[in-house]
């Protein structure tokens, strides 16, 4: 098994809250959070893709409105 090539998202810039990404060996994706390293989420490039592409489409919106404003 070789070692992970973990890539941050230009998105993070110098924040300290980062994702990362790495494609496995086996094709996998894997993601985690510079928060929390040690918690990696393992998917495949389409779920991935739909994922990405639903959150452009604001699909995922409402998780991050902010509460109590209106």
């Amino acid at each position: 098994m070789s070692t992970l090539q973990w890539q941050k998202s230009s998105f993070s810039g110098e924040a300290n809250s980062c994702v990362y990404v790495a494609t496995a060996d086996d094709g996998s994706i894997k993601l985690h959070e510079s928060d929390d390293p040690d918690t990696i989420v393992t998917t495949t490039p389409e779920k991935l893709r739909a994922f990405i592409l639903g959150v452009k489409a604001g699909e995922f919106d409402h998780f991050a409105e902010v509460r109590g404003e209106e």
